[in-house]
């Protein structure tokens, strides 16, 4: 094999492995925006006076943080130390009960961060640069843990290992839910937010005893998304048909994302 065969054969590999952003920008951002509309004043307040020094007022302009800070050697870092906790991995087929020393090893899990991020934002003792933080992780994780294939299969990486023809073109699964069906609507960020944000509230549901964890709970409702029928398209091809039946649940989950993201700031912030 000629070097150059052999370098595009090495890329081509790390692409079929790398991780892919949940939502990507557009979704997370959508998120943060259905959230800071369903902000109680106190919970508003607190993230104005926290994000100050960011020169932003917006949860959604610091939605995508947690995934760029990839690109920055300066939080290389940080990124290698958190990147384990933007999915959690379940065992696979029907099986989405969450079993800590199975799913979370080591609490390198979004069910274990949510809960450590969201205890560090809640505490007033902490510097408002640790809170800060917190904020930033905690929009994000919430998006995070709302797009299925960021709690899917060990076996095919959450679908990144999973080609599709989508368009015309060669893709894979986690791709097109991260961002293939939502641009398919042709909106920007501000008018998708606007549309999903119905006056008929989101149905929140009731916390499933004895688990007691919200964070645990929304990675198994993915889960379970994940292991429908029809999820994974017959054929690896993804046409009309799969984007009619499977972007209302996308955009269901960005509503619940955004609502329980606000339900988890408003109780964080006005302690």
């Amino acid at each position: 094999m000629s070097s150059t065969r052999r370098a595009v054969a090495v890329l081509l590999a790390c692409l079929l492995v790398a991780p892919a952003q949940a939502w990507g920008p557009l979704g997370h951002s959508v998120v943060a925006e259905l959230a800071q509309r369903h902000l109680s004043p106190a919970a508003e307040a607190e993230v104005e006076r926290l994000l100050a020094p960011e020169h932003t007022r917006s949860l959604a302009g610091i939605a995508n943080w947690a995934d760029q800070i990839q690109d920055d050697p300066t939080q290389d870092a940080l990124w290698q130390q958190t990147r384990g906790q933007h999915y959690i991995n379940f065992r696979g087929g029907s099986d989405c009960d969450y079993v800590p020393p199975r799913d979370c090893r080591d609490g390198r899990c979004v069910v274990a961060a949510l809960q450590h991020y969201v205890g560090v934002l809640g505490d007033r003792s902490q510097p408002d640069s640790a809170r800060r933080e917190a904020l930033k992780f905690v929009v994000h994780l919430v998006g995070d843990v709302h797009q299925p294939l960021h709690a899917g299969y060990r076996d095919d990486k959450g679908g990144n290992t999973y080609q599709v023809q989508f368009e015309g073109k060669g893709s894979n699964l986690h791709k097109v839910w991260d961002s293939g069906m939502l641009r398919t609507r042709g909106l920007e960020w501000q008018a998708y937010a606007r549309q999903l944000d119905s006056p008929v509230p989101v149905a929140l549901p009731t916390p499933v005893a004895p688990l007691g964890n919200p964070y645990a709970q929304w990675a198994e409702e993915s889960c379970r998304i994940t292991a429908g029928a029809g999820f994974y398209p017959d054929g690896h091809d993804i046409g009309p048909a799969y984007v009619r039946a499977e972007l209302p649940l996308a955009e269901r989950r960005l509503r619940e994302g955004g609502r329980h993201l606000a339900e988890v700031l408003n109780l964080a912030l006005t302690r």
